[in-house]
């Protein structure tokens, strides 16, 4: 357990400062993982959750088709059209993709709302890195909207049978959905006092022409085939379901560009090079080294340190779950977190003798929205790095914080109190 938190915690340094090779050094920290016996050889392959990275391999793919049609271009005029400044141009691009994440995986809806801010940028002559740090914190809050918002929430339907409803109103009581959006409304107050300086006006030449509609459909078909998925029951449907639904649009798309090209080969060449597989690995690397401090037993310590602490007490239990998620996730990325502690929040609960809703509201909260803390806390902002990177711009931690801590802090203090008030009293 020791030679595990220890090369843990060194490898979570190293992707704090050499941001570079994040996707390197997570695979070599997974590979010591399993040369040093602490991650059994046959358990790797499970320990990676092929869902996520199915769907962010599918989205990025139909995404490409998406930019290629000049949609995004269309939607960044219209936002331009309607904003006074500079200021609510980033602001309505967060509520933007806050409201498509509250229905949409919310690395998804990052790698569909970041073309749009990329252009947003070009065209207003700004840098694009507070717009989409904006973008991926904003969806990351509203991923615990709905049961369909974010990876984390399909896990806490699955571990308490929750359904989509449930998510708007449980058991005679307001569900996380309003909670979420009562903590949405304060913090775009906290990216007004942000970025209450850039009152730069913006105008509008002539809007983009768009004359191929089909990718738009393509991710709307995404956006309504996750939602129907959602009413399936676990049990009923494939563990990659979300994945296949992604990555078969995507492949939709490859099909139509090659059929009507007639260029198979630079077809799948270009496809490719649209797919970030940096960002793929360092996921994938870190899945693999949270299953083997999990298999070391750190992370049940941790839940039984929990109930110590608590010492049979509901809201001081409760207060450690959410502000422990928020310390925690900021360096755990929140996906593999949440699975491994939501079976430990139900122990803690049966310990405790209450209803586990309460503990696992406040998981949710505090790991959703703590993991915006840092760059590596949550899934879409390792993405939305990954795409400035991509086109050019280097986040460093401070570039990134200097957004994401006051918004995190309001919204997870938010969520701490009403979740408290609804479910607690």
């Amino acid at each position: 357990m020791v030679l595990a938190l220890v090369l843990f915690l060194v490898t979570y340094v190293a992707l704090l400062i050499f941001s570079d090779y994040r996707a390197y050094i997570a695979l070599a920290s997974a590979a010591l993982f399993v040369i040093l016996g602490i991650l059994p050889i046959g358990k790797v392959f499970s320990a990676v959750d092929w869902n996520v990275i199915m769907m962010i391999a599918g989205t990025m793919g139909t995404v490409y088709f998406f930019i290629k049609s000049r949609m995004p271009s269309l939607m960044a005029d219209h936002i331009i059209d309607k904003m006074p400044n500079v200021k609510w141009v980033i602001i309505a691009l967060s509520l933007f993709a806050g409201l498509i994440s509250a229905f949409v995986d919310n690395v998804a809806t990052v790698l569909m709302v970041a073309p749009v801010a990329l252009l947003v940028s070009n065209k207003l002559k700004i840098s694009p890195v507070p717009v989409i740090i904006s973008i991926a914190i904003s969806s990351n809050l509203q991923g615990a909207a709905t049961l369909v918002g974010d990876t984390t929430s399909i896990l806490l339907g699955k571990q308490a049978g929750m359904n989509f409803v449930d998510f708007f109103w449980y058991a005679g009581k307001p569900g996380l959905f309003f909670v979420v959006q009562i903590g949405a409304i304060l913090s775009a107050v906290t990216l007004y006092v942000i970025f209450r300086n850039h009152k730069q006006t913006v105008s509008m030449e002539e809007k983009t022409v768009v004359t191929d509609y089909f990718p738009t459909w393509m991710l709307l078909g995404t956006i309504l085939l996750l939602v129907v998925a959602s009413f399936i029951p676990e049990g009923s449907k494939p563990a990659i379901t979300n994945g296949l639904i992604c990555m078969g649009i995507m492949l939709i798309g490859l099909v139509r560009e090659i059929t009507q090209h007639k260029k198979p080969l630079e077809s799948v060449k270009d496809l490719f090079k649209e797919i970030d597989f940096f960002t793929l690995l360092l996921l994938a690397g870190l899945f693999v080294v949270i299953a083997g401090i999990s298999e070391a037993g750190v992370v049940d310590e941790i839940g039984r340190a929990f109930a110590r602490l608590s010492g049979g007490n509901v809201f001081i239990a409760y207060t450690l779950i959410v502000w422990a998620s928020v310390l925690l996730s900021a360096f755990i990325d929140n996906i593999p977190y949440v699975a491994t502690m939501l079976p430990v929040t139900a122990v803690i609960a049966s310990h405790l003798g209450i209803d586990p809703t309460i503990l696992y509201f406040g998981l949710l909260v505090g790991a959703t929205l703590g993991g915006n803390l840092t760059p590596i806390g949550a899934s879409a902002n390792i993405t939305g790095i990954g795409i400035l990177r991509k086109n050019g711009h280097e986040v460093s931690n401070w570039d990134f914080m200097k957004i994401s801590i006051p918004f995190t802090l309001t919204a997870v203090a938010t969520g701490y109190v009403l979740v408290w008030l609804f479910w607690g009293i």
